[in-house]
This record gives structure tokens, sequence and C-alpha cells, in this order.
């Protein structure tokens, strides 16, 4: 397996982007299955993202995902297969997080915490922060988003889909993330991962009890022997949520008692 400091100066000349699809990955179908946690974001001006329900009318996801000045909408599918919308009432970022910057220079905690209109409804199933675990390397995990299939395929966004990679353990560019790829890839050529609508979405771990929530994607790159520019099919970062876990239950407290305004830094 490669090694992390080779990998990360391999990340510093890479061209890293916001995770914007799952690559490669599979459409979740099962009423069941990730569908109940995982949901859609997108603003006025069309921009993209994923989130993870985290309380009956919370959702945790990337800070870069919420940082135009625009609406937000979050999009959910029932169980029946049938979309829901909800609107976002106030939110809450990282205080480190630094807008304007690329994300390999990104010095900050890339997590906001969106607050909604009204609850999602029984029909949903939130994923507890407080039961994060940690991630090692050689560890299994499954990313979901509702990104693009591939970057050339921009129609195929909003369908939400997962997969299963493998993790290479924390590298610090500007900031610490977890590193996760394509396990007969390892990131040397395109491979599963994040692509373009992903950012936001959780990393996840399967127990017998269920999905337990490890992480969120912040940005992804292209394979390291890529012949062209690339943010798809290689790295996936991730922002670990055990590590800040402090911000997220403080900010849950504070957006249950917003009230519909919009909450600070």
């Amino acid at each position: 397996m490669r090694a992390l400091p080779v990998l990360a100066l391999a990340v510093t000349t890479l061209f890293a982007q916001p995770a914007w699809a799952i690559l490669q990955g599979s459409a979740s179908r099962d009423p069941n299955g990730l569908r109940r946690s995982v949901v859609s974001i997108e603003n006025s001006l069309g921009e993209l993202c994923s989130g993870v329900i985290v309380g009956p009318d919370l959702v945790l996801t990337a800070a870069h995902c919420v940082t135009d000045r625009a609406a937000y909408r979050v999009g959910a599918l029932s169980r029946g297969f049938r979309p829901q919308r909800f609107n976002v009432a106030a939110l809450a970022i990282h205080p480190t997080f630094v807008p304007g910057t690329t994300p390999r220079t990104q010095p900050g905690i890339d997590l906001a915490i969106l607050k909604l209109d009204r609850p999602l409804g029984a029909e949903y199933m939130p994923l507890d922060p407080a039961q994060a675990g940690r991630i090692d390397v050689g560890d299994n995990v499954t990313i979901a988003g509702f990104g693009v299939l591939n970057e050339r395929a921009r129609r195929t966004a909003r369908t939400l889909r997962q997969t299963n990679l493998v993790s290479l353990g924390p590298i610090e560019v500007a900031n610490r993330v977890l590193i996760v790829v394509d396990r007969s890839r390892l990131a040397e050529t395109t491979g599963a991962g994040a692509c373009r609508g992903d950012s936001g979405g959780p990393i996840l771990a399967t127990t017998s009890a269920g999905y337990r929530l490890y992480g969120i994607t912040s940005w992804s790159s292209g394979p390291l022997r890529s012949q062209r520019a690339s943010a798809c099919g290689g790295l996936t970062a991730v922002t670990p949520i055990a590590e800040h876990l402090r911000w997220i239950t403080s900010s849950m407290r504070s957006l249950d008692s917003a009230n519909g305004s919009w909450a600070g830094n």
C-alpha cells in the first residue's frame, strides 16, 4: 500500500476539487437502506451536494456546500420513492472554516449542520454522530451521495448511489482529513470514489446494528496516474466525525432552539 507521506505529497499536486457523485457506484434502491438517511442539498443557483440526517430536522454536510448567498433546499425520498422537499431554515458552519479557499488549501473544518423548516418524519432514520467510530488504515467503509456517475455525465446526478472503499489513513495538507480509495486501484488509476455532487455525503461503516456514521465527504481528486485534469476516480478526502463531535453536538443543541433564525459560525 502506498506510504502516506508519499500520498500527502501527491495530494498537494493533484487537481483536487469539492466532491461533486459516486463514481462507479450502484444505485441505492432498498427502501429500508441508505435512502432513509442520506439527502440531497441544492441551492437556488443550481449547486448540488449531499448530506446525512442526524436529527428529526437536522442534516450534517460539508461547509463548502452552503457558503453561497442563496436559498437552500433539501431533497429526500420516502420509502415509497416519493420525492420530499424541505427548506433550510437555519444553519451552523464550523467556526474554523474559511470560505473562498480551494479544497487542499482549506485550513479549517469542512462541516456544517442544517436545520429544516419541519421534521422529516418517521420514514427517515437519523444517524447518531455520538456513535461515530474512528477509521483505521485498512478499514472498509461505504460512501453515498447524489452526484454524477462520471464528470462527463452531468445528467446522471440526483440519484442516490453508494460504493465501498478502503481507508489509507489520515493526512495533513492544510487541514487533517482521512483518505479513502478503491481497494483494487488504490488511486493509481481510475476507480470508485466520490465525484461531482457527493460533497457532504456520509462515510459509513456497516455493523450488525446497521450503518454507523464515520465522516463527511469533503473533496475528491483524479487518480495519481491520470493524464488529464480530473476531480473524480482517485482520492476521496473525509472529514472525520469523532474528532469534531463536541462542535457537532453543541451546534445541534443550538439549532434545536433556533426557531428559524440563521445561526452564525
